[in-house]
């Protein structure tokens, strides 16, 4: 744990994939000396202990194996229903972690920014204890070149790219409408920096 007082309990990282979220997400959580937890999991959790009848969103991709077929609009449509599946589960993870006042970094793709704006979890009140920044790259280019670096061996994942441009567009209309902060990823090397100075954290 860091020392000294802390204002809040939760700080959530989101945005498109390729955005660089768990790199930072990860490097934040070790400079602040709090536990770091990706999203994703909760999901695979969720998936695991379900059936495509119960939560299609979450089965998508197993009754769909062939995304390439699907324009980029269907693909983030597909992300959206899940982001709104996973609002009442992050809520009870959220209200955990501010019952025991035991500070996180939550990082994923799936986390809306409206929940940072909440008033309360369960019965605990917010009141700044949840704090969120979310990242923004929509140059399809630099995410075909970002998914390249990160995954070598795959083909130039253009659709992917345009996919994620998507997301970052409707995130940074979402964090505006919610007044949540949203961070330009770009440059890169002073992006946790930035995230530190810019939340206030």
């Amino acid at each position: 744990m860091s020392q000294g007082p802390r204002p809040w309990d939760v700080l959530l990282v989101g945005g498109a994939s390729g955005t660089g979220k768990t790199r930072t997400a990860f490097a934040l959580a070790q400079n602040l000396g709090v536990g770091f937890t990706a999203v994703d999991d909760f999901v695979s959790v969720l998936e695991r202990l379900t059936t495509p009848e119960q939560t299609p969103a979450l089965h998508f991709w197993s009754t769909h194996p062939n995304p390439g077929s699907l324009p980029a609009s269907a693909i983030q449509q597909q992300g959206t229903d899940i982001i709104q599946l996973m609002m009442p589960a992050l809520e009870v993870v959220i209200a955990n972690r501010l019952e025991e006042n035991t500070p996180i970094v939550l990082e994923g793709d799936f986390i809306h920014p409206a929940l940072a704006a909440q008033d309360t979890f369960g019965f605990q009140p917010n009141g700044g204890r949840v704090r969120a920044v979310f990242l923004l790259e929509d140059d399809e280019d630099q995410l075909v070149q970002n998914f390249a670096e990160r995954e070598p061996e795959s083909a130039p994942q253009t659709l992917r790219a345009q996919v994620s441009a998507r997301w970052s567009s409707w995130f940074r209309i979402e964090c505006e409408r919610h007044a949540i902060l949203a961070i330009p990823v770009r440059p890169w090397d002073t992006l946790p920096n930035r995230v530190l100075e810019a939340s206030g954290i």
